[in-house]
């Protein structure tokens, strides 16, 4: 069946930018082959060794400069689900990496990140491990499946975490069903707590047995990052910034992609890059703007404790404080075409670029053109220098 068209408030067009990019530094691209299947993770070992791995079961580590294939990890028997890094248990002064890996195979396996060596198997878990992460203050990491289980840096379950005394921790989580959550970590009670409530349509029949409403993929939240000021929110196709101090959205774009977005993570710079199912990269600058007097502050994805409206005496100090606020706004200064299918995630190299990887099983580096440009042509001054032809020229 069609599709009536919707309302001019309904409609929210996709931003756009033109070829003229100026604000968009990667501008050379290198595209790297290794994995026969969905390359869903990145992660970063140091200053120029990342890791990829995906639906094939195998883990490579690169060179982030070059490009180089530098090690295969062989070891899975089915796709890896989640991959980490975490201190070597060895001398701190080598700085060491060991690589930690999840899969499908219900197993965990811990590797060396200079060698192919596996460091220990871990086959204990009753159901797939989705979710790894490293709570570095703490000194321990934690798998999440069916169970959530602590592990300490030797790689023994913690049974209990009395032991964890830090006051002053608390961690996000987010739901498919467009909850965010901020924890205490001690006492696993709520700090902060909002979610998406869409209105049915005014022209729909209660009586009806198939209830129109928002689809779940729109108010999904794919993925999201932190810093000491915002959760920066990965929702459906959009993005949004949500202020821990103010506990509100601060800036949004309902429409980034043309589909779900899959990975936003935060530059240094006020940037934000994002990736979607639809193929691209964009990056976006988070600009502060001043909120008018007579324009109310939109409360954008989140809506906050409290249901039914407050009376209007009580919400005047509340409206004083949002007429004076500062908002923000998220503009496009890049997008980023090279993969064929969705982009899982990508990684931010700094120096050595921007590193994507895809369901069409490649994995592509996007590099600074300006700064390779720069090198290109130090390598041959240098080259010439050696060869003695630098001064013959002069």
């Amino acid at each position: 069946g069609g599709r009536e068209p919707q309302g001019l408030a309904e409609k929210s067009p996709l931003q756009t930018i033109g070829e003229e990019q100026t604000q968009n530094p990667y501008t050379e691209l290198l595209v790297l082959k290794a994995h026969h299947d969905i390359v869903r993770f990145l992660v970063q070992l140091d200053d120029y060794r990342f890791a990829s791995a995906g639906d094939d079961g195998i883990v490579v580590v690169w060179n982030a400069q070059t490009g180089e294939k530098l090690l295969e990890l062989n070891g899975h028997t089915q796709k890896i689900t989640a991959i980490i890094t975490f201190p070597s248990l060895e001398s701190c002064e080598e700085k060491n990496q060991l690589i930690l890996t999840a899969s499908a195979d219900r197993t965990v396996i811990v590797w060396d990140g200079d060698t192919t060596r596996q460091v220990q198997r871990i086959s204990c878990f009753q159901s797939t491990v989705k979710c790894l992460t490293v709570l570095q203050r703490l000194d321990v990491w934690l798998s999440g499946g069916n169970d959530l289980c602590v592990w300490n840096r030797k790689l023994d379950l913690l049974c209990k975490t009395s032991h964890l005394s830090d006051t002053d921790l608390s961690f996000v989580t987010g739901s498919h069903v467009g909850e965010l959550i901020i924890w205490d970590a001690l006492d696993w009670t709520m700090q902060a707590y909002e979610r998406n409530f869409w209105d049915p349509s005014p022209q729909l029949d209660t009586q009806q047995e198939i209830k129109l409403c928002q689809k779940s993929n729109d108010i999904s939240i794919h993925h999201f990052t932190c810093d000491e000021e915002n959760v920066f929110a990965a929702v459906g196709r959009g993005l949004y910034v949500y202020s821990l101090q103010m506990k509100r959205v601060i800036a949004c774009q309902k429409t980034a992609h043309d589909s779900n977005v899959l990975h936003v993570a935060r530059l240094p710079n006020r940037q934000l890059i994002s990736c979607s199912e639809d193929g691209s990269v964009r990056i976006w600058e988070l600009r502060e703007k001043q909120q008018l007097a007579a324009e109310p502050v939109p409360t954008g994805f989140f809506n906050m404790w409290g249901f039914g409206r407050v009376s209007k005496q009580a919400s005047q100090p509340v409206k004083k404080q949002q007429e004076n606020a500062t908002s923000c706004s998220l503009e496009l200064i890049g997008d980023l075409i090279g993969h064929s299918s969705s982009v899982e995630m990508f990684l931010y190299f700094e120096d050595h670029g921007l590193v994507t990887c895809s369901a069409d099983h490649l994995i592509i580096l996007w590099k600074n053109g300006e700064r390779e440009s720069g090198l290109r042509s130090l390598r041959l001054f240098q080259k010439l220098e050696e060869n003695g032809d630098l001064y013959l020229a002069v």
